[in-house]
C-alpha cells in the first residue's frame, strides 16, 4: 500500500505519525480491499436505475412489517439541537462548546477535501474525545473546551467520492471508507471506554442496498476492533428522492446500528432537479421560494417523522441555513425570526431534534424544542398516524408557487462562483449573504442554473435564460466581487479556475453528477 501526498500541503509530524499509523493504514487498505467493489457495483447500479416514481414493489414486507430499530443509548437520547460544521481546529472547540446538545463534525459538504483538511481533521477530533484540544489564535486568545461539551458525531464522504491521496494497490480510496476507517480505528474504543459512542451521520443513499454496505462495514470494523457489535450507530441523511422512497428499508437495514433519520433538506431539493433534470414538469422558482412549507417539502418531512417513530427512531430535522450578523440588527432580527419559526415548525411536527449552523442561533433552537419537549428528551412516543404520505405527495414539485427572477439567477450565478472559490481553496463552508453556503446549497444553485437553461426558463420581463445571458451574468458578478474585495484576495481565490468549473457544473449540455467532482481535479 502507497500514501500519496500529491501536490497538498506537508502534514504536521504529529498528524502523520499518529493519523497515518501503518496499524491505521492497514485497517483502511482492509475496508477497501473488502468493500470497494460492492461501493462501485452500487454506484454503476445508481446510474443505471430510471427514476423513481414510486416505493419498491419488492420490499413491501418490510414496510409492513412490525419491527424498531435498536432504541437509545442513554448517554444520548436527547438530540434537540446539533450543530454541524468543518474538523478545523478552532471550529471544533467553538461548536463543542457552543450549548448545543451534539456537535456534527463533517468531513463532507461543509469540507473542502485537501489532504490537511481530511488528515489534521482526525487528530483534531482525537483530541477532542480526550479534552486536550487547545488553539491559540493570532490575537492571543486561547481556545479550550468547557466542562461539558456537547457529543460529537462524525459524517464521512458519500459512496461517490474518493480521495486522490490515499492508494490502495495503486487504487484511490473511498472517502467514506477513509474517513469512517481513520476515526473508528483511532477512536472507537476511546469513546466506549468514555461512555459515549462512535455516532455517525451518512450522506447521499440512493437505496437501501447502500445502506445495507454500511452495515456490513460496520460488522465488519466492530469485530476488527475488538469492540461490541452495535456499537456503532448512524443516523442517515435522507437527502435523495430515491431514498424518499426507501426510509423503511433504510431504517431495516440498519437497524442495530441505527441511530434515525435525518431531513436533508438542501441536498434534497438538488436530488429533485437532478433526479427529474429532463422533466419541464420539474422546474423549480427562485431557491429563496423553496421552503419548507411548500407541498413536496411538507409531505416528505411528515413522511420521514412519521416512518421514524413508528420504528423507535429519531427523526432530526434540517439545517437552518440563515446565520445571524453582528454588524447589522436587521438582518440579525431576520434570522433569528426564521430561524425560530423554522424549528417551531419542526418541533410541532414532531421531530427530535435539529440542526444549525451557527453558535448563535443555538439558543433560538433550543427554545423552540424546548417548548414542545419540556424535560423530556425526545418525542420518539409521538406516532404521526395522520400522515398519509403517497409517492405522488411526494412529486408534487408543480405546486411550488414563485417564479423564475433575474435577482433569483443572478443570486445562483453569485452564490455558485463564491462557493467554488471558498472551495478550491480549501474552505468548504462559508458564509455568503447572511447564509451558510456548503456543497449542498451551492448544488441547488448550478443545478437550477442548468435546469432553467436546458428548460428556457423565462423571467418576468420576457426574457429567456440562456448560456449566454448567464455568462454575462457571471462576467458582471465576477467585477463587481473583484471590485469589493480586492486584487490580492480576489487572485488568492483562484477566479479563472471556479470561472472554468462554474461552466463545466452549470453550463454543460449534460448535467454532472456532484459539483465537487468535477471541481475535486482542480483541488
Amino acid at each position: 500500500m502507497t500514501v500519496s501526498y500529491s501536490a497538498a500541503p506537508p502534514l504536521s509530524e504529529r498528524a502523520r505519525a499518529e493519523v497515518l499509523s501503518p496499524a491505521a493504514l492497514d485497517f483502511v487498505a482492509g475496508l477497501h480491499r473488502r468493500f470497494d467493489p460492492r461501493r462501485r457495483e452500487l454506484l454503476a447500479d445508481r446510474a443505471a436505475r430510471p427514476a423513481p416514481t414510486g416505493f419498491l414493489p419488492e420490499t413491501a414486507d418490510v414496510r409492513a412489517g412490525d419491527w424498531r430499530v435498536a432504541p437509545p443509548r442513554p448517554d444520548y437520547a436527547d438530540r434537540r439541537v446539533e450543530i454541524t460544521g468543518p474538523t478545523d481546529r478552532k471550529m471544533v472547540i467553538n461548536a463543542l462548546n457552543s450549548g448545543a446538545r451534539g456537535f456534527m463534525a463533517d468531513f463532507e459538504d461543509a469540507n473542502s477535501p485537501t489532504w490537511r483538511n481530511q488528515v489534521e481533521g482526525h487528530l483534531n477530533l482525537t483530541d477532542a474525545i480526550d479534552r486536550t484540544i487547545t488553539h491559540d489564535a493570532s490575537d492571543g486568545r486561547r481556545y479550550r473546551l468547557v466542562d461539558s461539551p456537547a457529543t460529537l458525531l462524525v459524517r464521512p464522504r458519500g459512496w461517490h467520492l474518493v480521495d486522490k491521496h490515499l492508494l490502495v494497490d495503486g487504487v484511490p480510496v473511498a472517502g467514506a471508507l477513509m474517513d469512517f476507517g481513520l476515526f473508528a480505528f483511532h477512536n472507537a474504543r476511546r469513546l466506549l471506554e468514555r461512555g459515549s459512542a462512535p455516532y455517525l451521520y451518512l450522506p447521499k443513499l440512493e437505496h437501501h442496498l447502500e445502506a445495507r454496505l454500511w452495515n456490513d462495514v460496520f460488522l465488519h470494523a466492530q469485530d476488527a476492533l475488538g469492540v461490541p457489535r452495535g456499537s456503532i450507530r448512524a443516523t442517515v441523511l435522507i437527502e435523495t428522492f430515491p431514498a424518499a422512497l426507501q426510509m423503511d428499508e433504510i431504517l431495516f437495514e440498519l437497524r442495530e446500528h441505527s441511530y434515525g433519520l435525518n431531513a436533508g433538506r438542501w441536498d434534497y431539493i438538488f436530488s429533485m432537479i437532478k433526479t427529474f433534470r429532463d422533466r419541464p414538469g420539474f422546474v423549480l422558482p427562485d431557491r429563496t421560494a423553496v421552503t419548507m412549507t411548500v407541498p413536496f417539502m411538507r409531505a416528505y418531512t411528515e413522511l420521514l417523522v412519521a416512518t421514524c417513530h413508528r420504528r423507535g427512531a429519531f427523526a432530526m430535522g434540517g439545517m437552518a441555513a440563515l446565520i445571524p450578523s453582528r454588524r447589522d440588527p436587521e438582518a440579525n432580527a431576520r434570522a433569528v425570526a426564521a430561524v425560530d419559526a423554522d424549528k417551531r415548525r419542526e418541533a410541532g411536527d414532531g421531530f427530535d431534534g435539529t440542526w444549525v449552523a451557527h453558535p448563535d442561533v443555538v439558543p433560538v433552537a433550543r427554545a423552540a424544542f424546548d417548548a414542545v419537549l419540556g424535560e423530556r428528551p425526545n418525542q420518539l412516543d409521538r406516532r404521526r398516524d395522520d400522515v398519509t404520505t403517497t409517492p405522488a405527495d411526494l412529486l408534487d414539485v408543480a405546486s411550488t408557487p414563485g417564479s423564475v427572477t433575474e435577482a433569483g439567477l443572478r443570486g445562483n450565478v453569485s452564490v455558485t462562483f463564491q462557493y467554488l472559490s471558498f472551495w478550491l481553496t480549501g474552505r468548504g463552508a462559508a458564509g455568503i449573504d447572511n447564509l451558510m453556503e456548503d456543497a449542498a446549497t451551492a448544488e441547488i444553485a448550478r443545478s437550477q442554473v442548468w435546469q432553467w437553461i436546458r428548460h428556457g426558463a423565462r423571467l418576468p420581463d420576457g426574457r429567456v435564460v440562456t448560456r449566454d445571458l448567464v455568462a454575462g451574468i457571471l462576467a458582471e458578478e465576477m467585477a463587481r466581487i473583484a471590485a469589493e474585495v480586492g486584487d490580492q484576495v480576489w487572485r488568492q481565490g483562484r477566479p479563472e479556475d471556479a470561472r472554468e468549473v462554474f461552466a463545466r457544473v452549470a453550463l454543460a449540455d449534460e448535467l454532472p453528477e456532484f459539483l465537487t467532482l468535477v471541481a475535486y481535479d482542480r483541488l
